[in-house]
């Protein structure tokens, strides 16, 4: 069992192996079934449409006359995925050989099947999922519990947004692979401490020396602090960063949520791993306000993503060198990805 020792100061980071070998890979992997993952936001739901995150367990959401479901994206007759893409159908239809299913769930009708016996059976509906929702943003899981705990972080912060109001905005989607382990690519967010070396233009931007990181169960939060006369948030009267300049809140749940709030808006970042060394980062884009896009930490986004994936992909090849094993923490600028490190090995957070 590896142990990441709670006091940074002693502590060494991950072995390589969990960046490296597959059998680790997969072991980590198994453990995501009992964590909530994002589903989507109220502003882009069709009637139907599939779920992208890193469950491996195919699903979909339906709106049925209100109603949002999360369900079983496999049909119970061959096992084809049921919805491959977005649809406004008032029900949903099995291209393979015409099975159909209400949008509850609840099987309809099955082409050639008269003559079955004891059909249809509960066991022909498609099973349901736990689904939650936040100020407009679903969260699903397989076996996930005590969402309020999950959510009290955020919600503390950030809860006086109007979140349930900000729209869709589908020019903001992105869809990267990358090449490096998902966790490389968590630690890299979990720290500002490569802003000044990586991201020059975001460095402009933010305080550097006013960049904090808070820890919570099962997440970090980082804040960033604006510089002179660069946007940041009105917060409301009362609030307990109230007299801040905070341009930016970065959220990150474990394992590969990440829901960075600027004054325009929310940006969505999902890791989904694809392989022990491949790694799909999906961006999703929900806009408050019109008149904060394309001003300060914000703005752009695609730039500071292409230097974070040069540096992650860097790691890759760097800990797959037999003459790296492990590092150290800082204790001032890397508390986050301690913090990650001892929730992915399972040791207890006090």
């Amino acid at each position: 069992m590896t142990i990441i020792d709670p006091d940074i100061t002693v502590a060494q980071t991950l072995p390589s192996k969990f960046y490296t070998d597959q059998d680790t890979f997969k072991s980590i992997l198994s453990g995501f079934r009992e964590h909530w993952h994002f589903a989507g936001h109220v502003s882009q739901l069709s009637k139907s449409q599939p779920i992208d995150n890193p469950l491996r367990e195919p699903m979909l959401l339906t709106l049925d006359e209100g109603t949002v479901h999360c369900l079983s994206n496999v049909c119970t007759h061959r096992g084809m995925l049921v919805c491959t893409e977005s649809s406004n159908g008032r029900r949903l239809q099995c291209a393979y050989h015409g099975r159909t299913f209400n949008l509850d769930g609840t099987f309809r009708s099955m082409p050639e099947f008269s003559e079955v016996e004891n059909f249809p059976t509960l066991a022909d509906d498609l099973c349901s999922y736990p689904l939650e929702e936040w100020k407009g943003i679903l969260f699903n899981s397989i076996s996930g519990q005590n969402f309020g705990s999950f959510i009290s972080a955020i919600e503390d912060r950030v809860g006086w947004l109007p979140i349930e109001n900000f729209k869709h905005d589908s020019s903001r989607h992105r869809d990267y692979q990358i090449n490096a382990n998902w966790a490389l690519y968590v630690d890299n967010y979990l720290e500002g401490f490569h802003i000044p070396f990586v991201h020059g233009d975001l460095h402009q931007v933010l305080d550097y020396d006013g960049y904090t990181t808070e820890l919570f169960e099962g997440g970090v939060l980082q804040i960033g602090i604006a510089n002179e006369g660069e946007p940041h948030f009105d917060l409301p009267a009362g609030h307990q960063d109230e007299g801040k300049k905070i341009a930016a809140y970065y959220f990150w749940l474990y394992p590969g949520l990440m829901l960075n709030f600027y004054p325009w808006g929310l940006s969505v970042n999902l890791v989904i791993p694809e392989s022990v060394d491949k790694t799909r980062i999906v961006y999703h884009g929900f806009v408050g306000d019109e008149n904060q896009i394309g001003l300060g930490a914000g703005a752009d986004l695609d730039k500071v993503e292409e230097e974070d994936q040069f540096v992650v992909e860097g790691c890759q090849r760097g800990v797959e060198s037999q003459a790296y094993e492990r590092g150290r923490y800082s204790p001032t600028k890397e508390t986050g990805v301690h913090h990650f490190h001892r929730i992915m090995t399972g040791q207890p957070i006090s």
